[in-house]
């Protein structure tokens, strides 16, 4: 590109639930340099949680500046930001706030999510979507829905409702649109909206931003990032999972991804069509179907159980290590607020079954990891029974591949290679792959991604631990299917107390 003296780099930023991260890339994928900060997530009562964009775009322009500042640069020639998804923000004609971001873990439209969907017939459901999808509370429809009924004034000050990276990137260019994965449930084949599912929550067509492709270029950066000038193109981009598929090199059928962040994002590439209840099926792109989905909790179980006993994530990993394949019989169920895929629902909570006086802290902190894999491996089956196929191996990234024990793990409780990527921001590589792409600097997705994601490590499955686990597993599977009538009867009053509460 015209004014680059030096080879060009290309930005890429990857906004997830708990941290930003941003990485600068050359043409041939070498790490110049990397970044992350974390930021706050707000639980101001039960069942909700909230983050403020405005630290969205503050942790931003920290990391985006540390990058630069290692890499020595001031000017970069593209820029990526892949987000979290789900996660929603109303915001006035102007791009500002009205109401804290919604994240997706928060459970406040619930109720009107089921009240959509449950009006929804099964010939209607196959007239729009053809596939068995659902409106759950994490849905933009049931957002836009609960905000009608709880803050009609924001919604008549509302110009758009945006994801984080649309949010971040209309701030950066100034112009407002989003990609047709981000647009999870709402578009057809072709990439456009469904007027079908738009057509559920009035007014929903109106507050939801144009659709461009994720590799388009959207505007030129208008700001400065902290060092960065302003001048580069910036990409639509995509949400998280398609991010973390192209920088794990996911590009052939039978391979698939294993994010381990705040939740566990499982995607898995076919070359037929399919679907199974519970997951995503993406529209074929280059004819290959992209079936995932999103546990609800990952590294947030583990930062949970750290968190009662004042602990970091390390000592925690450390005290698992010295307990013994299955905790000792005791199994952890990990929906502390609920469950995504495949299960979608809002009332499973978290227990561990089996306790006794001869477990400690290590049986109780294995367990717990134990129990994110088993959520993930029933992910895993169902994004098989979509496919079709078995998964030949899962590319591994996130915080929680840096431990060879949870990575190890999770290999045995699946049954299935677990390959770990040697840039483990899968999502910021994909985000700076993206740019590449999108500003005429690398070639097509697919090669760019083969080419410039690379595998460190194979934790190959260990068959008797793998056997020894399957029980466990049927164990778990057997646990959450008896106790989620409990768990509805405990949710009923907690709403109820919850009530008294607010009331009193």
């Amino acid at each position: 590109m015209a004014g680059f003296s030096a080879p060009p780099l290309l930005l890429g930023i990857d906004l997830g639930t708990s941290t930003i991260k941003a990485g600068l890339f050359d043409l041939a994928g070498r790490c110049l340099g990397q970044a992350t900060t974390r930021y706050t997530t707000d639980r101001p009562a039960p069942g909700r949680v909230e983050q403020d964009p405005a630290a969205w775009w503050r942790s931003i322009e920290r990391v985006v500046g540390e990058v630069a500042r290692l890499a020595g640069i001031a000017q970069v020639a593209a820029i990526g930001v892949c987000s979290q998804v789900n996660t929603h923000v109303f915001v006035d004609s102007e791009g500002e706030p009205l109401l804290p971001a919604i994240v997706w873990q928060d459970q406040r439209a619930a109720a009107v999510a089921a009240e959509i969907d449950g009006a929804i017939d099964a010939c209607a459901r196959d007239r729009i979507w053809g596939l068995p999808t659902h409106v759950d509370s994490s849905s933009p429809l049931a957002r836009i829905a609960w905000c009608a009924q709880e803050r009609p004034e924001v919604l008549d000050k509302c110009r758009w409702l945006l994801s984080p990276k649309d949010f971040c990137n209309a701030r950066l260019t100034g112009e407002v649109a989003s990609d047709p994965v981000t647009a999870i449930g709402l578009v057809d084949a072709p990439g456009s909206y469904l007027p079908g599912a738009l057509a559920l929550v009035p007014g929903a067509s109106d507050l939801l931003p144009p659709l461009r492709p994720m590799a388009c270029v959207l505007g030129q950066a208008r700001l400065a990032l902290g060092p960065v000038e302003p001048g580069a193109p910036v990409v639509v981009a995509t949400m998280d999972a398609w991010g973390s598929r192209y920088g794990s090199g996911v590009v052939a059928a039978g391979q698939g991804i294993e994010v381990a962040g705040t939740s566990e994002i499982l995607g898995l590439l076919s070359d037929r069509p399919g679907s199974a209840v519970g997951v995503v099926t993406f529209p074929p792109i280059d004819g290959r179907w992209f079936h995932a989905g999103p546990t609800q909790a990952g590294g947030d179980a583990l930062r949970w159980w750290a968190s009662l006993h004042g602990s970091g994530i390390e000592s925690v990993l450390a005290e698992a290590g010295h307990a013994p394949l299955g905790a000792g019989g005791l199994v952890f169920l990990p929906h502390l607020m609920g469950e995504r895929a495949p299960l979608w629902d809002a009332t499973l909570r978290g227990a561990f079954a089996g306790l006794s006086t001869d477990h400690d802290r290590t049986h109780l902190a294995r367990a717990v990891l134990e129990g994110v894999a088993f959520s993930a491996c029933h992910l895993l089956e169902a994004l098989e029974e979509a496919a079709g196929r078995p998964c030949s191996a899962l590319r591994a990234s996130g915080g929680g591949a840096e431990s060879d024990l949870w990575c190890q793990m999770k290999a045995d409780v699946f049954g299935r290679p677990l390959e770990r990527m040697a840039v483990r921001a899968s999502g910021v590589l994909g985000a700076a792959i993206l740019a590449g792409v999108g500003a005429g600097l690398l070639e097509d997705l697919d090669v760019a991604a083969n080419r410039l994601a690379v595998v460190e490590r194979r934790f190959h499955p260990d068959p008797a631990a793998h056997e020894q686990y399957r029980d466990l597993y049927r164990c778990y599977r057997g646990l959450q299917e008896d106790l989620a009538p409990t768990y509805r009867d405990l949710a009923r009053f907690q709403e109820s107390a919850n009530g008294r509460w607010t009331s009193g």
